[in-house]
């Protein structure tokens, strides 16, 4: 008999199995951010564009802890190829203690926001309004990051459906606390017909009084609160814990904090990273132009995650797959799951660059309230169009570098991506766009987007290269890895892989 692990009937179906909850859940937190802008909308244009700033503002620090955090999944996913389901349940509660530390350090920055806001030179009234949805943001940032780490547990177990049940669920709390809370017992905009009399009953019999933009906020925070409490639920049931001794391995352990800090760093220096230079281009090169540059910009890129992150999905599935292969000692097969989950990918932003141009206009009036003076309207909609257009243009590279680095994730080659973007993301983005600023005023907002369009682009081609050269084959991760594995009351993996 061979030695070597038996192969699934059907590549498609096993990457469906994961994919398909994974951008269920990804696209549940785009939805999350949709609403909340679109309910701010109904407030004026000028929410708009403190929604996206605060968003982005308390998005940053955040997504240098998720970098780090994603490695959950790449260690769960390989140890359960490997066989070794016991030496699991510690990167998951590690994890938890990174995203606590981290969100302490948070508080101290979400104090800065208004200076920080302020130095941007962008609309003193757009300011105000984001840093105090940022700032609420942040202190539930214990939440989010929490989430994050029990949810790359599952992810790595191939148990996505779990995590978008909790994603699900917490979006439908969403819509309704958030409402409930920014209209509270005011009035609300006749265009949310039924919904808005289900809200203003609502509010009135709480007595509770608008909070506006800072309720949007609330209930983004308790919704994660929601979202947290399913997985952790069952990350903690006899059930899971039979197997991985998830009650047992709470506490912390620096074996498992080493790994996960030496492996994600990169990762966490490539997304924080990116955000950075991403808040710098929303903040500063877009909006600073002037409020209806900043709503048409940030409306541009609520659509932009529309189409990201189910790629983003797609990418989380295909770090899980690919680690149980190399967990298994089967590059071959991780390679050629690896170019399907891409084609996949590519396959989905190329439609939403067809529609992004065909159907610019009425994507961008989505967003405007009613009773907005025609030449605000007719501006927003002028340059989001143009922005939605620049979009368009890096789907597919921008589909290739988030699937292929999720592949190089998942063999643990965090490195050279993480380098690569740094490098990438301050020649183009930063100095390339500030270039654009100075020599080409007449592009005004949309020559930062021009720049945004070639870094991913450029991106995407030195991504390819990097997976086709093949050096993430020969990665042993964890053949230095920590786990000492705990006893549990079962050590068969039954149930879970399914």
């Amino acid at each position: 008999m061979s030695s070597q692990p038996e192969q699934p009937r059907s590549a498609i179906a096993e990457l469906f199995a994961i994919a398909g909850p994974t951008v269920a859940t990804m696209t549940s937190y785009t939805v999350m951010t949709f609403t909340d802008k679109w309910l701010v909308s109904r407030l004026g244009a000028v929410y708009v564009g403190a929604q996206g700033n605060g968003g982005l503002a308390s998005w940053v620090p955040q997504s240098v802890a998720m970098g780090i955090l994603t490695m959950i999944n790449t260690y769960v996913s390989q140890n359960m190829g490997a066989k070794r389901p016991e030496r699991a349940a510690p990167y998951a509660w590690n994890g938890v203690w990174i995203a606590w530390a981290c969100a302490l350090v948070f508080i101290p920055y979400s104090f800065l926001l208004p200076a920080i806001f302020a130095a941007a030179h962008i609309d003193p009234e757009q300011a105000r309004l984001g840093a105090q949805y940022g700032q609420i943001l942040l202190f539930g940032a214990f939440l989010n990051l929490s989430t994050r780490a029990i949810s790359n547990f599952f992810y790595g177990l191939h148990r996505a459906g779990i995590v978008m049940v909790a994603g699900v669920t917490a979006n439908i709390v969403n819509l309704l606390v958030s409402a409930v809370l920014v209209f509270g017992d005011g009035p609300i905009p006749g265009d949310l017909g039924l919904f808005g009399r289900l809200v203003s009953q609502a509010g009135h019999a709480l007595h509770i009084a608008p909070q506006g933009i800072a309720g949007s906020a609330y209930g983004t925070v308790i919704a994660t609160f929601v979202e947290l409490s399913i997985p952790l639920a069952l990350f903690l049931s006899p059930k899971i814990n039979a197997t991985f001794a998830t009650r047992r391995a709470w506490r912390p352990s620096w074996p498992h904090i080493r790994d996960l800090l030496k492996l994600g760093w990169p990762g966490g220096l490539m997304f924080g990273n990116e955000m950075i230079c991403w808040g710098f281009f929303m903040v500063y090169l877009v909006s600073h132009f002037g409020a209806q540059h900043a709503s048409a910009g940030w409306i541009a890129h609520q659509y932009m995650s529309m189409s990201f992150m189910p790629a983003v999905g797609i990418s989380v599935a295909c770090t899980a797959i690919t680690g149980k292969y190399m967990g298994m000692k089967r590059p071959d097969i991780a390679g050629r799951r690896a170019w399907l989950a891409t084609s996949l990918a590519m396959g989905y932003m190329g439609l939403c660059a067809i529609v992004f141009v065909v159907f610019r206009r009425p994507l961008v009036q989505f967003f405007i309230e009613d009773g907005t003076p025609d030449a605000e309207v007719a501006e927003i909609i002028h340059l989001g169009s143009q922005m939605l257009i620049a979009a368009a243009c890096f789907q597919l590279f921008d589909a290739a570098a988030m699937t292929l680095s999720g592949a190089l994730r998942g063999a643990g080659d965090t490195v050279f991506p993480g380098v690569a973007t740094v490098i990438l993301s301050w020649v183009v983005i930063v100095f390339g766009g500030l270039g654009m600023v100075r020599f080409f005023p007449g592009l005004s907002s949309l020559g930062p987007w021009i720049t945004a369009a070639a870094y991913i682009a450029l991106l995407g081609i030195v991504l390819l290269l990097r997976f086709v050269a093949g050096k993430w084959k020969t990665i042993d991760l964890l053949k230095h890895a920590a786990g000492e594995p705990l006893e549990a009351k079962a050590m068969t993996t039954d149930g879970v892989m399914s």
